[in-house]
């Protein structure tokens, strides 16, 4: 028997599928999601070109009360890992399907649960990393700009440099013909001035 997928379902799949991390491949997501790759792949095609039917009054109501995984208090995780332990995978993406979830957040909360984190942690964790990432930008961005007034200063400073090298060759050659100018040598190798009329 074919399995009928909800329109929520397909979205919820679509989204997961193009907001992957870059060593994810699709095959992997179809697997954990308990889907065939080219029904993956046909549902993102179908939403790229706004080609999903439109949800029943009941599916956008029940969308829009879907709880987002990190929503889930610590009994309603608990009670969702117990009924999940003795499912296979089938039965477990069927079960996590009707829930809305996916059964990689069953196995993350498994993983919260016996390393001792909670909901609270996670969640300021989460704002934590956020406000260092952008910490983080914001100081690369400052980086970048010094390094690079860095770089024309020091350009300009060599810049100073030549200038002053080439500056003083030039007054030293235009010292030495003056001086030429001004002073000849006589028969007897006396320096005298000479007269300019």
């Amino acid at each position: 028997m074919r399995a009928k997928f909800t329109q929520s379902f397909k979205l919820q799949a679509v989204e997961k599928a193009l907001s992957r991390s870059e060593g994810t491949t699709l095959n992997e997501i179809a697997n954990s999601l308990g889907i065939g790759f080219s029904t993956l792949n046909n549902w993102i095609v179908k939403a790229r070109n706004q080609e999903f039917e439109i949800a029943s009054a009941d599916e956008i109501k029940r969308m829009t009360q879907d709880k987002r995984p990190h929503d889930w208090s610590l009994e309603e995780r608990l009670k969702i890992i117990v009924a999940c332990g003795s499912l296979g995978d089938e039965e477990l993406n069927v079960y996590c399907r009707e829930q809305g979830i996916y059964p990689h957040h069953v196995q993350q909360w498994k993983l919260d649960f016996v390393s001792g984190n909670s909901v609270k942690e996670s969640a300021v964790s989460a704002t934590e990393m956020k406000g260092l990432r952008q910490e983080n930008k914001t100081l690369k961005k400052e980086l970048n700009r010094k390094d690079k007034a860095l770089a024309e200063t020091a350009a300009l400073l060599v810049l100073q440099k030549k200038s002053t090298l080439f500056g003083e060759a030039t007054r030293t050659a235009h010292n030495e013909i003056r001086a030429a100018r001004h002073y000849s040598l006589g028969p007897s190798g006396a320096k005298f001035r000479s007269k300019t009329i």
